[in-house]
């Protein structure tokens, strides 16, 4: 006779294979990878401990576990992730957004007047500029991105969430900015320095895309192109606004002085670690 497994037994199988693999939460994890197998919520799962789980479901849950145990990352499995309370879909074409990049969201709200232009670049899934779309009515607000799958995840988002036609999403490169002026130019760039990779966690240095991840000259490279153009990418008053790594922030605060913008500043994340730079055109 074939193993019985009912939802608390794979629930607790889950955990411990999890807990093996070193990943950081284990039982929650294994909740959220049951719970959207199985299309059920988190209670749902409380509810429905003792139900045997079919032949069909096992197939399911199977091979999901052991890409999660290879260290995929979760959000990928899933296929979406939460950000700024809304729903992004994700793919190894697009960076997870993170919770910490919420921050430059809020610093992007904190300067904008109630009309203006905004560019997003390196839009990835579309996280920042879309949340932003929610937030700024008056606005007009585009992302660019290098690749071209990741410009279809982020259209995909932008109709997901019903901003499609408040974001322009368009092909774009950090180093050539579009050729007009912007109030607000926010980027969550590359600065992962080289000789940093190894350290990354396998979820990141293994399946997220390197293109979004990797910056040369020690990780400033996108600062560096960003900063060179503010000057005729910006409008007099407009600000330039980015994430860094918690190590860079002094360098890129330097970078943008140099580059003759004013009022610079640094806000720290909610673990209090630095997390964003602006710096103003006057």
């Amino acid at each position: 006779m074939a193993e019985s497994w009912t939802l608390l037994k794979m629930l607790r199988w889950m955990t411990g294979f999890f807990e093996e693999k070193g990943i950081a939460s284990p039982r929650l994890e294994a909740e959220l990878l049951l719970a959207h197998t199985l299309q059920l919520d988190r209670v749902g799962l409380y509810m429905n401990y003792d139900r045997p789980l079919s032949a069909g479901e096992l197939d399911q849950i199977r091979p999901l576990v052991k890409k999660r145990g290879q260290r995929e990352p979760l959000q990928y499995l899933l296929g979406y992730t939460e950000f700024w309370s809304r729903r992004f879909n994700v793919s190894p074409a697009v960076l997870i957004p993170r919770q910490d990049t919420e921050i430059l969201v809020e610093e992007a709200l904190r300067l904008a007047s109630p009309a203006g232009s905004l560019l997003d670049v390196g839009t990835g899934s579309g996280a920042i500029v879309i949340s932003l779309a929610g937030e700024l009515p008056g606005w007009t607000l585009t992302g660019i991105d290098i690749s071209a799958d990741a410009l279809a995840v982020a259209r995909d988002n932008a109709i997901l969430n019903q901003l499609a036609d408040r974001v322009e999403l368009v092909p774009g490169d950090l180093a050539r900015l579009p050729e007009q002026r912007y109030d607000l130019i926010v980027s969550n760039p590359p600065y992962i320095a080289r000789q940093e990779w190894v350290e990354l966690m396998p979820e990141v240095r293994c399946h997220e895309p390197e293109i979004a991840l990797l910056a040369e000259n020690d990780g400033l490279y996108c600062y560096q192109e960003l900063a060179r153009q503010a000057s005729t990418r910006l409008q007099p008053g407009g600000w330039l606004v980015v994430e860094t790594g918690a190590t860079q922030t002094e360098a890129v605060c330097r970078l943008f002085i140099e580059a003759g913008l004013s009022d610079t500043f640094v806000r720290k994340d909610y673990s209090g670690l630095p997390r964003v730079v602006g710096g103003q055109l006057k």
